[in-house]
């Protein structure tokens, strides 16, 4: 099973209303293939039966493209592999379908074939859930995502070798060495993903 590190403050790891925040965790534990769907919205009932509705209201361009033409209230399936998050101040812990309520902003994460209908989507248990709650937070400022693999850990700072990341810091890397280092603080949240489980560590100093 792979394994990944995460670091994010505080800030970045609410990162709005969970389209963002859940694709950390996304990216860690889906390998299916096929393309990668996210269905942003307030859950319209406690999950049950296999089945998750919600009122989309935002997502990933894939998915809001077969939302065209579509009734906002969607019903998407999940089952036993199905991974639920609840996350509360950027700490994210994985909990039961019925730990879910009514009003909650989630994130369903799934994967299906780029020429699926909507219907054919929906149909698929999502590989990720991720609840932020009634009211989430909403950032102030645009999120700078850096993937890569961590070379060394400070007592006030993470160096790692950049290899990708959201458009807006990979724009910031032209001509500049792979090798950057990060400054953290005492708000910054390290996660540890195994699979589609994440668990809370500290960081332990270490040369690179």
């Amino acid at each position: 099973m792979r394994t990944r590190l995460f670091l994010a403050t505080a800030l970045a790891a609410l990162l709005g209303a969970g389209l963002a925040g859940v694709a950390l965790a996304d990216d860690s534990g889906m390998a299916a293939k096929g393309v990668r769907y996210t269905f942003v919205g307030h859950l319209l009932a406690t999950p049950s039966n296999g089945q998750l509705a919600i009122t989309v209201d935002n997502g990933s361009r894939k998915a809001l493209r077969k939302m065209l033409g579509q009734s906002v209230n969607q019903t998407f399936a999940y089952g036993s592999e199905t991974e639920f998050l609840k996350w509360s101040n950027g700490v994210p812990k994985v909990v039961q379908p019925g730990d879910l309520a009514a009003g909650d902003v989630v994130a369903v994460h799934l994967r299906a074939p780029h020429d699926a209908t909507l219907a054919e989507i929906e149909a698929k248990p999502a590989g990720l859930v991720g609840d932020r709650g009634p009211n989430p937070d909403h950032p102030d400022k645009p999120l700078y995502l850096f993937r890569g693999k961590l070379t060394s850990v400070g007592e006030s700072s993470v160096t790692m070798d950049v290899a990708g990341g959201v458009r807006r810091a990979l724009r910031l890397m032209i001509s500049q060495p792979a090798s950057q280092t990060f400054r953290t603080d005492g708000t910054t949240i390290y996660l540890f993903w195994q699979g589609r489980v994440p668990a809370v560590i500290a960081a332990t100093p270490r040369p690179g």
